[in-house]
C-alpha cells in the first residue's frame, strides 16, 4: 500500500484541474506493477472524476451543473443556514467522490482520452489522496 496527499488550492468554486500527473507520478513512486488504484477527493465539497480533458466539455459540466444546482439565491438551501455552500455539496453529489483505477504493468490502465480530474464546488483549499 501506498497513499499520498496532493494540495490543490482552487481560486473559484466550478475549477476541474487534470491530475492524472500527480497520480502517475505517485505510482511510479510506489513500485506498484499490478492493482488498483484508490484516488478520493477528501473533502466533501470537491469531487475526482473521470472523463475527457476537453475544455469545450469542462465549460459543460459548468454549466450543467450550475443549471442543476444553482449558487443563487442561496437562501434556497436549508443548509445554507450560517452557509453558502449547499450547491457545493450536491455538485460533488452528482460528481462523485473518487475514482478507482486498474494498474496494469506499472502504468494506470485507462481507455481512450480517459484521465483523473479534481473538481472543487466551493473554492476553498482542499487536499486529493492518491
Amino acid at each position: 500500500m501506498y497513499a499520498k496527499n496532493l494540495r490543490s488550492i482552487f481560486r473559484r468554486a466550478g475549477g476541474f484541474v487534470n491530475i492524472t500527473p500527480q497520480v502517475e507520478e505517485c505510482l511510479q513512486k510506489s513500485g506498484i506493477r499490478e492493482g488498483l488504484v484508490l484516488v478520493n477527493a477528501m473533502h466533501i465539497t470537491a469531487s475526482v472524476f473521470i472523463n475527457d480533458d476537453e475544455s469545450g466539455l469542462h465549460h459543460d459540466f459548468d454549466r450543467w451543473l450550475e443549471k442543476l444546482a444553482p449558487h443563487e439565491p442561496v437562501a434556497q438551501y436549508r443548509h445554507n443556514n450560517g452557509e453558502d455552500n449547499a450547491d457545493a455539496h450536491l455538485k460533488r453529489q452528482i460528481m462523485g467522490r473518487e475514482v478507482v483505477v486498474a494498474i496494469t504493468d506499472g502504468k494506470l490502465d485507462f481507455g481512450p482520452w480517459e484521465q483523473i480530474f479534481y473538481g472543487e464546488f466551493d473554492g476553498r483549499e482542499k487536499s486529493v489522496r492518491s
